[in-house]
């Protein structure tokens, strides 16, 4: 466990700008939790495709947080803010910083026909940072913006994130790479790319300089401390994106450690020292601010089939009854939706039963969905490994799913590797260490602050009976196209070389090895 900190040292501020509000945290610098606010989102504005929000509501919402968060501060010196956001949320400046309009949200798909032109444009830069365009992505709304809404001259355009930090300071601040990565920024190159961007008709004038997460971009102005209560003078810290935050507050920054958040979707990141080139596109990587890259995927999949099926149900109830069953006969590829983008892109992909029929009593399909659950995170990891990944090391779990300690175990046994459970999780406790961080000591600073509520060990006696079930799962997902027939190849290929690895992981944890 981290220790204390001295009275005087200074103290961080993280804040996570969401989609349906605003959360801060005040943390010292061993990770205790001092302080904690939130605020909801009102003008939230969606009409088909389009999906806005206003930019003034951020502000006020923002200082709430802050304030509720800091309301104990009494006096304690505050070291740097950071912020994290939605990713690929753009709005547009003038040049005190102030929105000349709505913003343009992460998930809003207006500019679908240019996301087609951008990709092809583009698609050998892409190719190289080992990603496509999506039409939700933020280079393909600034393109449609350039097409039908030009940016003045004078202004320009902000990622959510900045745009906070333009308000708290009271002028336009950079931005970061990685807000930046799905406005097309090339990370390889360290700039924007302008023959791309002259290519689709973009001005490089309108994007925001780039800095790396974690370096001071300004300080809180007299008007900003005024309002949000944040001191005067507080350094202002270059953030990165609300999954990327997330990443940091589990402390999964070293090659080989994993997280894995469970809510309504299931979401995986991880450091590599390479940067891993996924052909389908399900898997993307930003740059880890030590070095290297933190690769990951969103699933489609996750605890939100469970609010479809079993409304308003005792969760509590149905995992004691689901504890005393044992492995059930089969399980439910657990899609809520239409269409999968992580571990595999499948946009017809449905949800499915697999090994039987479907149990009638909620307990078994609580069951089957939960094992479901497992059984996709243990093929997302089998998928980076795929792709080069090394994924031998322990997963910290994040989310709602996490607070179940019956279901992490069961994570755990299917994957045959430790599991840990934070403390404190969430954006804004990454925020407020990356705030905290030296430059190129984030991995270090988050292993200092990052404090483990619950680790889960593997049971071995497990291992064969949940593998069959992982394996049909895989079989069905074969059989209906949405694997590729050499998956269960490389399945046989990996699956010896998977098992000494873990081996010797164990070994190692259990000889007293530190690993979290």
């Amino acid at each position: 466990m981290p220790g204390t900190t001295p009275v005087d040292a200074p103290l961080w501020v993280g804040i996570d700008l969401g989609t349906q509000g605003v959360r801060a945290v005040l943390v010292d610098g061993a990770g205790a939790l001092l302080g904690t606010g939130s605020a909801a989102l009102e003008s939230d504005v969606r009409a088909g495709d389009r999906h806005e929000q206003d930019p003034a509501d951020w502000w006020r919402a923002t200082c709430e947080a802050t304030r509720e968060a800091l309301a104990g501060l009494d006096g304690r010196p505050v070291g740097g803010v950071s912020i994290d956001s939605t990713s690929g949320t753009l709005v547009v400046q003038d040049a005190q910083g102030q929105a000349t309009g709505p913003a343009l949200m992460y998930d809003d798909r207006r500019a679908a026909a240019e996301a087609a032109r951008v990709q092809d444009e583009g698609a050998q830069l892409w190719t190289a940072l080992g990603y496509r365009m999506q039409a939700s992505w933020a280079l393909p709304k600034v393109a449609w913006l350039a097409a039908h809404a030009p940016v003045p001259a004078g202004h320009r355009l902000a990622h959510q994130a900045d745009h906070i930090g333009a308000r708290l300071a009271g002028h336009p601040v950079p931005t970061d790479w990685s807000h930046a990565l799905k406005t097309g920024y090339d990370l390889l190159a360290d700039g924007w790319p302008a023959a791309v961007l002259d290519r689709i008709g973009v001005d490089p004038a309108v994007l925001p300089p780039v800095v790396a997460p974690g370096e001071r971009v300004a300080a809180v102005s007299a008007a900003g401390a005024a309002q949000s209560g944040i001191p005067a003078g507080t350094p202002i810290v270059a953030g990165m994106t609300d999954g990327c935050a997330a990443q940091v507050a589990t402390a999964a920054l070293a090659p080989g450690s994993w997280c894995s958040a469970l809510g309504t979707t299931l979401v995986l990141k991880g450091s590599t020292p390479e940067l891993l080139h996924d052909p389908s596109g399900a898997v993307y990587s930003h740059r880890n601010p030590d070095g290297g890259w933190l690769p990951g995927g969103a699933s489609s999949t996750g605890a939100g089939v469970l609010a479809d099926e079993l409304p308003g149900a005792d969760l509590d109830e149905l995992t004691e009854r689901a504890r005393a069953r044992g492995v059930p006969a089969g399980a439910t590829y657990p899609l809520a939706g239409r269409g999968e983008r992580f571990p595999f892109v499948a946009d017809d992909a449905e949800g499915f039963d697999v090994g039987g029929p479907a149990d009638p009593d909620p307990a078994g399909r609580f069951q089957r969905v939960t094992h479901g659950v497992a059984y996709v995170e243990r093929l997302a990891f089998d998928v980076l490994a795929g792709l080069g990944a090394d994924v031998s090391g322990p997963v910290v779990a994040t989310g709602g799913g996490s607070r179940n300690d019956w279901w992490t175990q069961l994570r755990a046994d299917v994957l045959q590797r430790p599991v840990a459970v934070p403390e404190h999780a969430g954006s804004a406790i990454g925020s407020a260490v990356l705030a905290a961080a030296p430059r190129g000591e984030l991995a270090a600073t988050a292993e200092a602050m990052v404090r483990m509520r619950k680790r889960f060990e593997p049971d071995p006696s497990r291992a064969g009976e949940l593998t069959e079930g992982y394996e049909r799962l895989v079989e069905a997902l074969v059989e209906r196209g949405w694997l590729e027939p050499g998956f269960r190849e490389f399945r046989k290929a990996t699956f010896r070389a998977a098992q000494d690895s873990k081996v010797a992981f164990l070994a190692s944890d259990a000889a007293g090895g530190s690993h979290s």
